[in-house]
């Protein structure tokens, strides 16, 4: 295991998805000061997630024919700029149009990322969730700062948001290679053995998508069930979405670790399993006190497979690595995106309580699809780190 490149690429992981963490936080704010619809917020979810959805393995069938680095942060620059473009996105259809340029870079960033991450992580279910973790600690700082941002300047603010993309960017073009490849810089590509298991691969994916259905609908609507249904106040309401994802953070630790221990499938399972009674109480709780609590156990438990199905969908297609990132962080993960406005259109036309019971319904959906998957073939029940001697050699011995 290559330790500093597992450090690198989980901190560029926080600095990308910091920008999608941004796009639920602005929900509030564009629905106070542009009088959006909940359809119409549900809608820039979908603008976030429609081209990241498409393009995702089209990056990752790209880089599956030669690794293209570069891609890592000029992607993060390009969700950067979409998010800040929305201080000046005076019509809807053109914050439509910036948030979608967010969900364009943020589709090329995780393909290449995740085949980063795989190289410094060997077969370590924990290190590759150590990777998964940083995106969630990004996307709650994301809709932290974002919050306390805009509840300072109003969308007007949202410019200062590149900031952090720049400077993170600088760190990736002068250090990623060094610390990917050793002194030398000389690109290593990722090689898994075993063969490509299509079949197996789109179980997967189907329970990815159903999953990310779960995941873009809380985030999407945790603050503004806070706000309208309990009558909190926007600092509650953004306080809850934090919650999630801080909660979101160590589940995707736990998962990793389970996976490691009892199996990458236990995980999986074990995850939903926890996460029905968690998100059906967050449905029915009758006080934001209350609603809180299970708040924090959706985020837990909604996240636990989540780094697992990245390297379980890596060793299902062990000769495409690069698509299998794409559709299990990209493709399948946003593709709950697009299910955005009709929870929206369901909220609009009865209450944010009923959009939730949907979503309790259908992470029951997930566990039962969780139930098809299996281990690839030769691949052991839950593999250990294999290390990587080449990495640790270059950098002459170090760990």
């Amino acid at each position: 295991m290559n330790r500093r490149g597992v450090a690198l690429m989980a901190t560029a992981h926080v600095f990308d998805d910091f920008y999608q963490g941004v796009v639920p936080a602005l929900l509030p704010f564009l629905v106070a000061e542009r009088h959006y619809s909940y359809a119409a917020v549900a809608g820039l979810t979908l603008a976030a997630n429609v081209l990241s959805s498409v393009v995702q393995p089209a990056f990752g069938w790209w880089g599956d024919r030669h690794p293209r680095r570069w891609l890592i942060p000029v992607g993060m620059l390009t969700a950067a700029v979409g998010v800040g473009l929305v201080a000046f996105s005076v019509e809807y259809w053109m914050t439509w149009l910036v948030v979608a340029l967010a969900g364009l870079g943020i589709a090329a960033f995780h393909p290449e990322a995740a085949r980063a991450a795989r190289q410094a992580s060997g077969n370590s279910n924990r290190a590759m969730s150590v990777f998964a973790l940083g995106g969630n600690v990004g996307f709650a700082l994301g809709s932290l700062v974002a919050t306390a941002l805009l509840l300072m300047t109003g969308l007007g603010g949202s410019v200062l948001l590149v900031i952090p993309a720049v400077v993170m960017a600088a760190v990736l073009f002068i250090r990623l290679g060094t610390v990917l490849d050793g002194r030398t810089g000389a690109l290593k590509r990722v090689h898994l053995p075993g063969v490509d298991d299509w079949p197996a691969f789109l179980r997967l994916t189907a329970v990815v998508v159903v999953r990310s259905i779960v995941f873009f609908g809380a985030i999407s609507f945790i603050a503004l069930y806070f706000i309208n249904d309990f009558g909190t106040s926007e600092v509650v309401g953004g306080s809850a979405l934090t919650l999630f994802l801080v909660a979101g953070a160590f589940g995707t630790i736990v998962g990793g670790w389970t996976a490691d221990r009892l199996g990458r499938l236990v995980s999986i399972r074990l995850g939903f399993a926890l996460a029905v009674p968690s998100v059906f109480g967050l449905a029915l709780a009758q006080n934001w006190v209350v609603a809180l609590v299970f708040v924090a156990l959706a985020g837990v438990t909604v996240f636990m497979p989540f780094a697992v199905f990245v390297i379980l969908g890596q060793d299902y297609l062990p000769n495409r690595i690069g698509i299998a990132s794409g559709v299990t962080v990209g493709l399948a993960v946003t593709a709950g995106g697009l299910f955005s406005p009709f929870l929206g259109w369901v909220a609009d036309a009865t209450d944010l309580r009923v959009t939730f019971t949907i979503l309790g319904a259908l992470t029951v959906v997930a566990f039962a699809l969780a139930f098809l998957l299996r281990e690839p073939a030769g691949v052991s029940r839950h593999p250990r780190p294999a290390g990587d001697a080449t990495a640790e050699a270059a950098e002459g011995g170090m760990p």
